[in-house]
């Protein structure tokens, strides 16, 4: 990418060159195409991976529905969707390539589930059971603390939103943060200098 563009660009002006990559958990598998202009589009994010690995399971029970927010080309949303089958994934981006890549990585993995959606196409009465997300958190404080403020309320009361980050990238300010103006947050795993981080929204 240029130097000045960034994988939260809307229209990536880098030229595109297809490739895959393969997601390998204990529980499945799945190769993913992905491109230049994304977010970690050489191989699966160390952070993503994380957070496939360790954050609690989505809900279970009915037939929820999960966020996978900043969604790029979709390891998130592709493995929550096999996991739960039941439920609906919305897959979140602002960058128009990795939307178009996520929804055809959906199809290839045969999944229906999966809803790829620039912010300003989600229901204006969208309410949600869990996030799931690898901010981008370059984007900035303000507007990262703008984007995660907007999410957690759109979850139900009582719902979640699991975020791993780099301490290196403020996973500690941005824990402070987040107790101090979202709701309940616990630090669940810390790894590789990885933090996996869970915000309940409060009941009452």
């Amino acid at each position: 990418m240029a130097p000045t563009e960034h994988y939260f660009t809307a229209e990536p002006a880098v030229a595109s060159t297809p490739r895959s990559v393969e997601l390998m958990l204990p529980d499945m598998r799945a190769r993913l195409t992905t491109d230049r202009g994304v977010f970690s589009p050489d191989h699966v994010d160390p952070g993503t991976k994380l957070l496939l690995l360790d954050a609690p399971p989505a809900p279970a029970d009915g037939c929820p529905t999960l966020v996978d927010l900043g969604c790029g080309y979709g390891p998130v949303a592709v493995t929550l969707a096999i996991r739960r089958p039941q439920a609906t994934v919305w897959a979140v981006d602002v960058n128009r390539r990795a939307l178009e890549l996520c929804r055809a990585n959906a199809e290839a993995a045969g999944l229906c589930n999966i809803t790829t959606a620039s912010p300003e196409q989600l229901p204006e009465d969208l309410v949600v059971d869990a996030i799931y997300s690898n901010p981008p958190i370059r984007i900035g404080k303000p507007a990262l603390h703008e984007l995660l403020s907007t999410w957690m309320n759109r979850l139900r009361p009582g719902g979640r939103m699991l975020l791993v980050v780099h301490k290196h990238l403020g996973a500690d300010s941005l824990h402070r943060w987040l107790a101090d103006e979202a709701g309940p947050t616990s630090r669940l795993l810390s790894r590789s200098g990885y933090r996996l981080l869970e915000t309940v929204r409060p009941s009452a």
